[in-house]
């Protein structure tokens, strides 16, 4: 696997507030030296961090997903090792190694009038990166749990979990957005598009869509496919009280194949993120998807994308974070 830069036990320890009687979940997280360890390794999930937001930049947006991961990481060593939390089936991989093309994009003149097409060739090389490592775990059997970055990287994991199980898959996106934008220069909001266009992604579904932020053109192009959907967050908003069941009955419409499961946090109300919304799902509504969707034997990988941790932000975002990657690794338990 190239461009991983794999951790060590050594990486995880500084991290760890370690108290008398109490063990924390990082002292017993997995690692491997070597990709191949991985097809007799018996954790079950793989966690990946992403450490970029050039696909975001590209895009027109705001920079800050590159924090996500390391707050992530640092709340989730140190939460609890107990009855509930199993860090014995959590492989901790490391991170794509995002040095290099993060400071050629910030070397990038923003007044370039090429500025952002610039920044989409960045996130092509990041693409080739992601879907190698995706394709690496989920052929040996594994879950990969990826954390951080812009939402163009849902296109490498889309790809490489489609060339791992030599099939197109199925995503279900809870978010604010499509990212069905056009085919232009590669960014954070037409991942979906480039993942169709390659013909790697089935049917896809998006949980909590804004009307706000839908172009026309998008609502027509997913109106006449029968393979994309759509849940309006102003429908849902509307009877809060059938979320959860509506949220089981469309799942339902693709988990009878292999699926992806991306999570925006733009879609989470009040949550620092790229695109940050005054309204949206409650953090325990989307831990509630989040469970069920652990406990189904046909979801190929999860990605926690967008989140934009700053300042004195940067605490409760990592909680929040950590608490997803706990509420999924327990599958359904």
């Amino acid at each position: 696997m190239e461009g991983i830069r794999i951790y060590r036990k050594a990486d995880i320890e500084k991290l760890i507030a370690k108290r008398k009687g109490e063990t924390k979940f990082g002292e017993k997280l997995q690692f491997i030296e070597k990709a191949e360890e991985l097809k007799h390794h018996p954790a079950k999930f793989v966690l990946l961090g992403i450490p970029e937001d050039i696909g975001v930049r590209a895009n027109y947006g705001n920079a800050g997903t590159s924090a996500a991961w390391k707050a992530g990481l640092n709340a989730l060593v140190n939460i609890q090792l107990n009855r509930f939390n199993d860090s014995e089936n959590l492989i901790v991989l490391g991170e794509l190694d995002c040095r290099e093309l993060m400071q050629k994009a910030s070397s990038i003149d923003s007044t370039d009038p090429n500025y952002h097409r610039k920044l989409g060739d960045l996130v092509k090389q990041i693409d080739i990166l992601v879907a190698d490592i995706i394709e690496t775990i989920v052929s040996h059997g594994k879950i990969p749990v990826i954390i951080g970055g812009g939402h163009n990287n849902a296109y490498g994991n889309i790809k490489g979990a489609s060339k791992a199980l030599k099939n197109p898959v199925n995503i279900l996106n809870i978010d604010a957005h499509t990212d069905l934008r056009q085919l232009e220069h590669r960014h954070s909001g037409n991942g979906f598009s480039y993942a169709i266009e390659g013909g790697f992604l089935n049917k896809y579904s998006v949980y909590g869509l804004h009307k706000n932020y839908t172009p026309e053109y998008i609502f027509k192009e997913m109106e006449i496919s029968e393979n994309l959907q759509y849940r309006l967050w102003e429908d849902l908003m509307m009877r809060p009280e059938d979320i959860i069941q509506d949220f089981r009955e469309n799942l339902s419409n693709l988990d009878k194949h292999k699926f992806g499961f991306e999570l925006d946090c733009d879609a989470i109300a009040n949550f620092p993120s790229s695109a940050q919304s005054p309204t949206g799902f409650t953090l325990e509504q989307i831990r509630q998807f989040i469970k069920i969707v652990s406990a189904n034997n046909n979801c190929v990988y999860f990605h926690i994308c967008e989140a934009a941790p700053s300042g004195q932000k940067t605490f409760n975002v990592g909680k929040a974070l950590a608490y997803f990657i706990s509420d999924f690794t327990r599958a359904g338990s």
